[in-house]
Formats: structure tokens, sequence, C-alpha cells
């Protein structure tokens, strides 16, 4: 192999999956820079370890260093990528306390995305964000009794121990604050519910899950309710307040007295690498990149929680921080560097959570961003039986579509239900992705079996009685 390798910054999703495809199809090297010690593991696995579904902390990772490796991937671990030089196509790198320069052909940054914490105080004992290996392993060992905690659930990675044994040796909690009704909020709950935690749910807004419209919101917060969890809407929290040690939150003024919190306000694009290299940045202070992943500066990729994409819906730039999001992307930029030059692919903002029995999806725009957009939406939300009404396990499931009433185009939709509600809402993306009519989606011959979904599965009657309305 000769000339400069490609040089990728970042050890997981959109990276390893670069740095594998390009591997398979090119006979050159691979660099792959990590500044940390854990590489391709699942972030969306972690409440599912605390909760305590996951058995090892391990079991959530992808790949290990020696599979990667066995690849042909040069991967270097504590490795950080501190600056990039476009015009000498040259990164500087920070190891061991020294610092070289790695020559590029092309670069590709996956930095990701870190936690927001906003104006809370994380650093206190008790306070946490979750994004990351690490931070499920402190929670875990926070929530633990000190003779019950069980260091097998880590498995052998590389977990900074003394946060965890520090997180073992403190009082477990008996009430927590979640700070955020979107996923991790919701998901977090759960998790601190199952480990037999009191939990207070603090959302700003009027309803949880906001993107997964109203009707969706108002199942997952009385499901909460129902598991006990007291839930806090149009309600902002002011400050963690504690010497050391969280023992309260600052909310209306008022102090409310808690034994932990966990703030899921969101995550920011880890965008800072490019700074003084004249990127151009999209919303949110992502990378700004085009169909194929490249930036403006040349030879210069970005992909994953730390890049634009294209919206499915808008055809405009949009931040979709999500796992497939940042694989795809990895994968097509993998071919584009090996010589195929491959699409990422836009993206509809296609998630579901749950929230104990309760399953909730959604994709593409509902009627208020849809109208943000442009759009002259009508919307309609049904609720119909997940399976034959005579055949035993089904539930309610609400569906919410969305359409432009010009043309008739299917814009998004919501769904929640306890009965398989969440992968119906593959079908709304498939339609978004094909620019299906509310019509041709109402004349879509999906699968019917009393088992499985009645003659009219509920996407198709939303479909009907939608296409009646326009």
């Amino acid at each position: 192999m000769t000339g400069d390798p490609f040089v990728v910054v970042g050890g997981d999703a959109a990276g390893l999956s670069a740095a594998s495809k390009f591997r398979r199809e090119a006979d050159r090297d691979v660099i792959v820079f990590e500044k940390g010690r854990w590489i391709s593991y699942a972030h969306c696995g972690t409440p599912y370890f605390v909760e305590g579904s996951v058995e090892r902390l391990t079991d959530l990772l992808s790949l290990s260093p020696p599979a990667a490796e066995e690849r042909g991937i040069d991967l270097r671990r504590g490795h950080e990528v501190v600056s990039v030089s476009p015009a000498d196509r040259t990164v500087t790198v920070h190891a061991d306390g020294e610092r070289f320069d790695q020559p590029y052909a092309e670069l590709l940054v996956a930095t990701g995305a870190s936690a927001a914490a906003g104006p809370f105080d994380t650093a206190l004992d008790g306070a946490f964000t979750l994004h990351g290996l690490d931070d499920a392993a402190a929670i875990d060992a926070y929530v633990a009794a000190p003779e019950e905690y069980d260091r097998d659930r880590l498995g052998d990675g590389p977990v900074d121990a003394d946060r965890v044994d520090h997180n073992v040796a403190l009082d477990p909690p008996e009430r927590a604050a979640v700070v955020g009704g979107g996923y991790v909020g919701v998901e977090m709950t759960e998790a601190l519910v199952a480990r037999g935690v009191e939990v207070h749910l603090y959302q700003r807004s009027d309803r949880l899950l906001p993107p997964f419209g109203a009707a969706a919101g108002e199942r997952v917060e009385s499901t909460l309710e129902a598991q006990g969890v007291t839930v806090h809407t149009g309600t902002s929290v002011e400050e963690l307040v504690g010497e050391g040690r969280i023992d309260a939150l600052r909310v209306d003024g008022g102090t409310r007295p808690v034994d932990m919190a966990v703030v899921g306000i969101g995550i920011e694009p880890n965008a800072t690498l490019l700074d003084g290299t004249g990127v151009d940045r999209g919303p949110n202070g992502a990378i700004r990149t085009d169909d194929y992943g490249r930036t403006n500066l040349p030879a210069v990729y970005a992909a994953g929680d730390v890049a634009t994409a294209r919206h499915a819906v808008t055809g405009e730039e949009t931040w979709v921080p999500l796992g497939l999001t940042a694989n795809r992307a990895g994968r097509a930029i993998g071919s584009t560097v090996a010589g195929d030059p491959t699409p990422v692919g836009d993206v509809a903002g296609t998630a579901v959570v749950k929230a104990f029995d309760l399953e909730c999806g959604r994709v593409g725009l509902l009627a208020e961003a849809a109208a943000d957009a442009g759009f002259d939406p009508v919307g309609e939300t049904i609720t119909a039986g997940s399976r034959s009404g005579y055949y035993p396990g089904g539930d309610e499931t609400v569906v919410t579509l969305v359409a432009d009433r010009t043309s008739g185009r299917v814009l998004g939709g919501a769904i929640a239900g306890e009965d398989r509600a969440a992968v119906r809402i593959d079908t709304l993306a498939t339609a978004i992705e094909a620019d299906l009519t509310v019509a041709e989606l109402e004349r879509l011959d999906l699968a019917y079996a009393p088992p499985f979904s009645p003659v009219w599965d509920p996407v198709l009657v939303a479909a009907k009685v939608l296409n009646g309305r326009l």
C-alpha cells in the first residue's frame, strides 16, 4: 500500500462503518483515531443496561478492537485529534503526552455528539447525563445497594473503574428526578422505576416526546403515571442544588428534595475540531455536508451525529442524530472514498421509543412542523385495533397521519400502542421515501391475518380517514 492513508476521527458508528467498508473495497491504509477507550457501542442500549434488561455492559459492544484490527483497520485508541490543517492535509494528534502530525489523503470527521447539560451542574454526586458506557456504568453503580452491586455486570471492557467505585460507595437513591421528557428521559424513567427508585419526570413543554405529537405524548404520560411516576409537564427546572452531592431541584423558585438527577435535555454535535478551518456549518452548529458526506473543505468528509443531512420531506438541510443515520452515512462514505461514489441518503427522522409496555413511533413532519416548512398540512388521528377483534392480545393503536392538502403527499405520522405499534411506523417511513400520496398509501396491499393485524391495518384506517378529508 502506498500514499497517504484515509484518516477517520472517531471510533464509533459512522467512523468504523466507513473504515470497515473502505478496507473491504480498497487496497489502501485506513487509520482510525479514537480519543477514548470504548469503540463501536450501542448508545441506545444504555438505559436498558441500567434497567437490568442487558446483562453486561460489554453486551453493548458491536465491534471489539481485535475484530477491527482483523479487518485491516489501524485503530489507535487514546489518540485525540486536536486540530486539522486542510491546506497541508494533516491532522495533529495528541497521545501519551506527545503530539505528532499525521498526513491524510482523505479525512472523515465522525466525532459524534455530547450530552447537553444546559445550566445544570452535573459534577455533583448523583447528577448524571447519559451518553456513553461510562455514564451507564456510573448510574448503574449509583442506584445499587453497595452490598448487592455486581461488578461482573461490567464485563471486561475498559470501564472507568474509579468512577464506578466512587458511585458504589454512595448511599443508593430513594427519589430521582429526570429532567427532560424526550427519548432519554422516558427511557431512563422506566429504567429507574425498574430499580426501585421513586421517579419525578420534569418536562418544560406541555407534553412529553413533542416530536411524536399530542396523541402519543398523552398516552406516554398516562402510561408513566400508571407505573407510579409523577409527571410534571409545563415545568422548568432551574437548578440542581447541593454541596458536593445533589439534594434538591430548584423549581418555580422553590426547592424539591431528590437524591439523584438524570439530565436528558438533548445532545450537541462535537464539531469544534474544525473550528478555524473555514468549514461550513448547518443547523445546531453541525458540519454541513452534501449528498456524499463531503464538506466544503477539500477531501474532508463528515458523518454521524456531527454532520447535517437532507430531509426526505422538505429536501432541506437538517440535523437528525440517530443510529441508522450514522451507520448508513459512514458506510456510504467508505465506498465513496474507495472509489465507488455512494450517496449517504436522505433522513426522515424515523424513530421509536418504549415506555414500559407502550411503544411509540414517529416519522417525517407532523402538522406544526409541516406548516413551518411551508406546507399546507391536514392531519387526522384515529384509534384502531392492532389485531382482529376476536383474537386475543390486541390493543388500541393510535395513529396520527399528516399530508399536504394540495398534493395529497404523505408528510409524516406517529403511532402509539402496546401491540407491535412501533414497527408499523416503517410503513409510513417507506411511504415518505417513495413520495406516496395518502390515496396511494390507502391502496397498499398490507398483510392480514388475525394474530397480526385486522383486515384494515391501523395505518390503512388512518389513510382512509385522511383521504376522505382530502
